[in-house]
């Protein structure tokens, strides 16, 4: 099958470059940002590193939307929350979804595939998470953090239906990636499940300006993940969410990662520092609409949310 990928992004070049390099199968990228498209054809594709180490580059196709009248089997979409909105608009009015085509996506944060929906039938969309860090030191260069084939995801049918014959294709294909799938039937507790865990690791990386090891090394690091998982599993309960991990397993998980990730700078952390907005209300603000939707308000996302708002605040009054 052929993959088209939105947003040429850390995520967006991972993906692609694992999919065209470890499965074989053809790519091409569909970029917005003039700086980045500009740079990778001058330079003939991205650099890619693995840890720092062993930066190469890998050719690749790359094109604005207006550019592009080739039609992949299936769109990958990594995009910010904040974008998505306005870059399928400008993709659609390219000419660039047909009623064929299956869509993937394993955005951080809730609220995306609402808007997916809008372009592809739902029947044919893969909701996806992804425990891959990465990082964009700029225009056509990207780093993969974490040893190879260390990359772990989850992916699910939108619908909660069996995956048809498409889906497995794909599956088969991010298994010859080693993008390290499993297939799951609950989209939305598997998205939730990793909205939490962003929740913790993201957000209090952001608000203190640490990296993962860094907070994981906090005798208290514990203590502060299990309150944020309990208000977000409370509120899914409510919701009559079954989330893929319990509890334990969740803040295990923050533990384990903060280990095996602790030089990396979680993806909220890299725009905050950036001068980006953050996706923080797709996050925790995310958790915080669920749980008083349904009663049950999540007075700790709702805090770390208005924290994170006030240190973008500051941040910008200082520029």
């Amino acid at each position: 099958m052929r993959y088209g990928i939105i947003g040429a992004g850390a995520m967006g070049y991972r993906y692609g470059v694992l999919l065209q390099e470890k499965a074989g199968v053809p790519v091409d990228f569909i970029e917005t940002w003039d700086p980045n498209r500009e740079q990778v054809r001058e330079q003939g594709g991205v650099y890619v590193s693995r840890d720092h180490e062993n930066r190469h580059l890998v050719p690749i196709n790359i094109y604005a939307p207006e550019e592009y009248d080739d039609h992949p089997d299936v769109w990958i979409v990594f995009k910010k929350q904040m974008q998505l909105a306005d870059e399928l608009k400008r993709d659609a009015a390219a000419g660039l979804f047909t009623d064929d085509q299956y869509v993937f996506s394993a955005m951080n944060g809730l609220g995306h595939f609402e808007k997916l929906a809008q372009y592809f039938n739902p029947d044919q969309m893969l909701a996806g998470t992804a425990m891959i860090a990465t990082v964009l030191n700029g225009p056509g260069d990207v780093d993969f953090m974490g040893p190879e084939n260390g990359e772990a995801m989850h992916m699910a049918p939108y619908n909660d239906q069996a995956p048809d014959e498409t889906m497995e294709e794909i599956y088969a294909d991010f298994q010859r990636a080693t993008l390290g799938p499993e297939m799951s039937n609950n989209w939305l507790g598997m998205c939730l499940t990793k909205v939490a865990f962003n929740a913790v690791c993201n957000t209090l990386c952001t608000m203190f300006e640490i990296n993962m090891g860094q907070f994981g090394s906090y005798p208290g690091a514990a203590e502060m993940a299990e309150q944020l998982f309990n208000e977000a599993h409370d509120a899914a309960a409510r919701a009559g969410i079954k989330m893929i991990e319990n509890r334990g397993q969740q803040v295990q998980s923050v533990l384990d990662s903060c280990v095996k990730l602790k030089y990396h700078y979680p993806s909220m952390y890299q725009d905050f520092s950036k001068g980006r907005p953050t996706e923080v209300d797709y996050i925790n603000g995310y958790i915080a609409r669920l749980g008083r939707k349904n009663d049950y308000p999540c007075r700790t996302h709702e805090f770390v949310t208005h924290e994170v708002h006030l240190a973008e605040q500051m941040r910008n009054s200082k520029n």
